[in-house]
């Protein structure tokens, strides 16, 4: 018998977009026992040997320190770790030119934490019964932020304009400011940058227009900065963090290593970081103090930067370089493909335009060939109207090797040749 839920249980017990699909990859996977598949869907980076030394080294400092027992065997404060508080105000007061204090940072069990917290103290219904829109002024973005709400219909999604060059086979979302919304029934605006799934970057006016017409109603920005300068700085395009009195500055200490510590950094004005401080007290008390520790080292002797820029980045930027010249190599220059301009993050993004099929039907065609990709209709959360050219997009993770991203694209572009061709057989 099923447990008797609550609204709220059975929304959150849901399986949401990419969750979903990866059901259904783990169990292609069980199913083609044997089989040789080339999975390119995953979120998780790779253990590169040199951030998997940091770490160690980290680590065994921590253990030699005095400090252990009070990091480990100790409640701390819901703010967080306070050398790490400072480690990171020290770091972007430098670096930034900024003035940050400890009252302007908050430590959070990873920023999937953070945009939970944030997304339902902000948006949703009011006391007095108003509801509160949030909104992602560029769609697609990550699929995660169509879980965090406990009112999803407060979500909303606006389409963007996009820079097609025709002739190089590449294009770029860009918001698009005749259509954006933002007034007193908005309650928070939230995006990636670089984005998850796109790469995309957007300039740092798009960002500063964004935050200038959420800034009359008092409303906060957050920027989901989880590929960012200055770690893991998975920017292939030059940009800058920009941080203003309603931005909340984001990040995450995943992509630089440390997914399984569960490190999320939100930095902004003392009035936003206090409300979600409190939250966090409320459901959780504080983040894991390991995680905090050994990042505080790391980030106070310049190592977690210097490991960014001269590993990490590189890796995943020839990565995409691998995959773009593999694409095209492999695809016939007739077909209307296109791949988003790659300019940060782990994860290329392939639009088929006009494709004769849906996403979902065209990733069981590239399944048969052994190839695992993400299918892109589960990273437009909150988007209300329909719009074909979402189901005719793709997630390609950057986390095979040179060879399997290679194949696999030649494989893809197989598929992609034989698809349209059938479809012009068959009309």
């Amino acid at each position: 018998m099923n447990p008797a839920l609550t609204q709220i249980g059975a929304q959150m017990s849901n399986l949401t977009g990419v969750r979903a699909i990866m059901k259904d990859i783990i169990e292609t996977l069980r199913a083609g026992a044997g089989k040789q598949f080339i999975n390119l869907s995953a979120g998780n980076p790779l253990i590169l040997p040199e951030v998997e030394q940091l770490w160690r080294d980290c680590t065994a400092q921590l253990l030699a320190s005095p400090e252990y027992g009070e990091v480990v065997c100790r409640y701390g404060s819901s703010q967080g770790y306070a050398p790490l508080v400072e480690a990171i105000a020290n770091d972007f007061n430098k670096r930034y030119g900024l003035n940050l204090s400890d009252r302007n940072i908050l430590i959070t069990p990873g920023s999937q934490t953070l945009y939970f917290y944030a997304v339902n103290s902000y948006g949703g219904y009011t006391p007095s019964g108003e509801l509160k829109q949030i909104v992602l002024p560029l769609s697609p973005d990550y699929t995660g932020y169509g879980g965090l709400s406990l009112v999803p219909k407060a979500l909303t999604a606006y389409k963007p304009t996009l820079d097609i060059d025709e002739a190089a086979h590449r294009f770029k979302y860009r918001p698009d400011f005749s259509q954006l919304s933002i007034s007193e029934n908005t309650g928070c605006i939230l995006f990636s940058r670089p984005c998850n799934p796109t790469g995309n970057v957007l300039t740092e006016d798009e960002v500063k227009k964004i935050a200038a017409l959420a800034a009359p109603y008092n409303l906060p920005v957050l920027i989901d900065s989880a590929y960012a300068p200055p770690f893991p700085a998975l920017n292939f395009t030059e940009m800058t963090p920009v941080f203003g009195d309603n931005i909340l500055h984001c990040m995450s200490l995943s992509k630089a290593g440390l997914p399984g510590e569960r490190v999320g950094i939100a930095i902004g004005d003392e009035k936003w970081i206090e409300v979600l401080e409190c939250f966090q007290a409320n459901i959780g008390l504080h983040s894991s103090r390991y995680g905090q520790a050994i990042a505080a080292l790391a980030i106070n002797s310049g190592a977690l930067v210097e490991i960014s820029h001269t590993v990490i980045r590189p890796f995943y930027q020839n990565k995409f370089t691998v995959l773009e010249t593999s694409l095209e190599q492999a695809m016939p220059k007739d077909l209307p493909w296109f791949l988003h301009r790659g300019e940060g993050a782990i994860f290329a993004w392939l639009w088929l335009k006009d494709l004769p099929m849906s996403d979902w039907e065209f990733y069981q065609l590239v399944k048969q060939v052994g190839v695992i990709i993400v299918p892109g209709n589960s990273f437009f959360p909150g988007l209300k109207e329909e719009w074909a050219h979402k189901h005719q997009c793709f997630r390609i993770s950057l986390t095979g090797s040179d060879e399997e991203i290679a194949t696999a694209m030649q494989r893809l572009a197989k598929v992609a040749e034989e698809t349209y061709k059938s479809a012009v057989v068959t009309a």
